[in-house]
């Protein structure tokens, strides 16, 4: 492991202490386990990723054929209306 300081508010803290002697565990194993959520709950599949970018694409219709290339124009155009 690694060691860390971290500042935590006084509310936090006290929260975390009381959370620790409930649960009968150290506030670090309490963070750790917050942290590890944390890091588990934006990541997701990459498979998972694949299938939402594919259920998007062919959905829309334009007269225009050159969008995958200047995507960026045609948006800073349609946000300046």
């Amino acid at each position: 492991m690694v060691r860390t300081q971290i500042q935590l508010t006084e509310e936090q803290v006290k929260r975390l202490r009381e959370m620790a002697l409930e649960n009968r565990e150290s506030i670090a194993s309490l963070i750790r386990q917050a942290v590890d959520k944390f890091l588990l709950s934006g990541r997701r599949e990459r498979s998972e990723l694949f299938r939402i970018a594919e259920a998007v694409v062919g959905k829309y219709k334009s007269d225009k054929n050159d969008i995958s290339v200047k995507h960026d124009r045609y948006l800073d155009k349609d946000l300046e209306s």
